[in-house]
């Protein structure tokens, strides 16, 4: 590919070639896939009028590009690996002309049920090969796929049916996660008896556990009973570049869920653009994202960017500590994996059980690795570099969002120089500002504010799912022109970006602006911390006061909490000090490990009614531990 950059000097001359001649940057990259017909444009519209569009006039199927275009040069490589919950189950693989056989034949399953170009379809099943074929099958008739995570609740579940309108629900009977069956079919089936779920007109059940279900008749079809009926030729749908290709729900911090709107050409070109760069695969390589396809990660970095590429893709089942905490390190060492890319939760989470049991296994043919999801402390960057990367591996700390549809900065494997807890520097075509509290842009140096992105790229969002004007309140009001990212950053003096967190987890402490991540850090420093979580509290004094929730291993302990304050004067300075620390088992947390902050703003201001939605959290029954040992 002429468009893959290889060294610094290749950055920086796409950096500016994209930033003086976009049309051209992007007009140059498009050109290397398949089209059916091209663009008229190559972008129009703006973010100040929210109304971007990318290749506006083209015509393509995403999956001709994922996998018809592969098949004469690769169609007997592994496009898909698939490792199973339990470690005894063999692997599966799918070559390209097996994943295309597969996709078609869904495909013209799921028109045979009545769906058809523009319909939407909502996809609840667990991490089998099946949902990620499903994905592609949608994708391949036009319809819109629109994936929950199968850890979601039957209301949950039944909320984003009803948004969306889907018409068809793909499920499992079961799912296997770690020593847990999850009952999908029978979450589905509670889902819906709801009434806005009447929109679905048919289910089809993917036997995976094997479990008794109830089939209702005349709406609920097993998978296997029509699957090998369909025929393995679909042609693809034509689509135009602006068509929707998905719709991806994430959590507001109030309000109902938004249901994320991406369309087909833009993403495409950016979920092929920045995998390749970012990640810098090469062709005998595997690659491995952890993530589930439930959330944006699954679908750009499981799903269309390695495939775009004609990479090897790998999907995994379980979780990090089934059976046992060597899993990850297990699958690396069985399949070679040569790309890691997963969360600092789960890094953490595999820290706490000791680096014995990753050096007990040969993790040589790893080349790089990665971390998404939240901003890495530097306890567990150093760790995943130093003994699981043996200091050989570059890290891509990557920042990105649902909303961006892929990686806006983040280090290029091997030739952006690293830095703890720093995502580094953007990527072509992406042109961060810093904006200060009276909305000007922070001068470009060193400097700190909230995140903005200036120019739009291919990958971003064109809105809310039915709801426009949730749209622009929540992401182009605050500063108008700029797309507002929600969190805070830092510059430093080589120009590099450290995301703090979000701006509403970003404290001001007598003047001073003091993000929760950077306490957090400190925080984590101590050798018998577990876990912290940073949110703020009205201080008579200072404004906000520092409210530490802390997990450690001495729980009960309060003599820690003296460790605690001293290790964070030590790092960041006595104005980052708690005034507060709240020894606890736990943090309220979302299935996909991330901390809902506003519940324990709530719990410090001691304000213990209205929490909102909390179907998403892991474990409810956390959050009454938590207030009954409030301060």
């Amino acid at each position: 590919m002429s468009w893959k950059i290889q060294s610094m000097e290749d950055y920086a001359v796409a950096y500016q070639k994209s930033k003086k001649n976009p049309n051209d940057f992007w007009a140059d990259i498009a050109k290397t896939f398949t089209w059916k017909r091209e663009w008229d444009s190559v972008l129009s519209g703006s973010i100040e009028n929210t109304d971007v569009k990318w290749f506006d006039g083209a015509e393509l199927n995403i999956t001709e590009n994922c996998l018809d275009r592969h098949l004469k040069e690769r169609g007997d490589k592994v496009a898909l690996l698939f490792e199973a919950n339990d470690p005894n189950e063999a692997a599966r693989t799918y070559t390209y002309k097996e994943l295309h056989e597969t996709v078609c034949k869904t495909a013209n399953m799921i028109k045979d049920l009545g769906i058809k170009k523009g319909d939407r379809v909502c996809l609840y099943m667990s991490m089998v090969p099946e949902l990620l074929i499903s994905v592609l099958a949608c994708a391949r008739i036009g319809a819109v796929h629109s994936v929950v995570f199968g850890g979601f609740s039957a209301e949950a579940l039944a909320g984003r049916i009803e948004d969306c309108e889907c018409k068809l629900l793909i499920t499992n009977d079961a799912g296997f996660r770690g020593a847990k069956t999850i009952p999908l079919k029978n979450i589905s089936d509670e889902a819906l008896e709801k009434p806005g779920s009447k929109c679905i007109e048919k289910v089809l059940v993917h036997k995976r556990v094997g479990e008794n279900v109830s089939m209702k008749e005349g709406r609920d079809i097993w998978w296997h009973d029509v699957y090998d009926a369909a025929s393995s030729d679909c042609v693809a749908e034509v689509m135009q570049a602006e068509d929707p290709l998905f719709i991806l729900y994430t959590s507001g911090s109030t309000g109902k869920p938004k249901g994320i709107l991406h369309s087909t050409a833009g993403y495409m070109v950016w979920a092929a653009y920045t995998f390749a760069n970012v990640f810098q695969v090469e062709e005998n390589d595997t690659y491995w994202c952890t993530a589930d396809i439930g959330w944006i990660t699954g679908h750009t970095y499981i799903t269309y960017g390695p495939l775009l590429n004609g990479a090897t893709t790998t999907m995994f089942e379980g979780v990090p500590t089934y059976p046992d905490a060597g899993r990850f390190w297990e699958i690396v060492e069985k399949h070679s994996i040569s790309h890691l890319y997963t969360a600092p939760t789960a890094i953490r989470a595999l820290m706490a059980h000791g680096k014995e049991i990753v050096e007990s296994k040969n993790l040589k043919s790893l080349k790089v690795l990665g971390s998404v999801g939240e901003p890495i402390n530097e306890e567990a960057w150093n760790w995943y570099n130093e003994v699981v990367g043996k200091k050989n591996c570059p890290i891509v700390d990557s920042w990105w969002q649902t909303e961006t549809g892929g990686i806006l900065i983040s280090p290029l494997a091997g030739i952006t120089e690293t830095k703890p807890c720093y995502a580094t520097l953007p990527l072509p075509g992406v042109f961060p500002v810093l904006m200060d509290t009276e909305g000007n842009e922070v001068p470009f140096g060193k400097g700190e504010g909230n995140l903005c992105i200036k120019t739009p790229w291919p990958g971003m969002t064109r809105g809310i799912w039915g709801d426009m004007d949730r749209f622009k309140q929540t992401y182009f009001s605050a500063y108008p022109g700029y797309y507002f990212t929600g969190d805070g950053c830092k510059r430093d003096e080589d120009s590099f970006y450290r995301i703090t967190g979000r701006v509403d987890d970003v404290l001001n402490v007598s003047g001073h602006r003091i993000g929760t991540a950077e306490v957090e850090d400190a925080i984590g420093q101590h050798r018998d911390v577990i876990e912290a979580a940073i949110v703020g509290f009205d201080h008579d004094i200072k404004g906000q006061g520092i409210y530490a929730y802390v997990i450690t291993n001495r729980l009960g302990d309060e003599s820690i909490k003296a460790e605690i304050l001293a290790a964070v004067t030590k790092h960041i300075g006595a104005i980052a000090k708690p005034d507060k620390i709240q020894l606890v088992p736990g943090l309220p947390k979302t299935r996909s490990g991330k901390i809902m902050r506003r519940i324990l703003r709530k719990i410090a201001a001691h304000e213990f009614s209205n929490f909102g939605d909390t179907s998403t959290l892991l474990d409810p029954s956390i959050v009454d531990k938590i207030k009954e040992g409030v301060l």
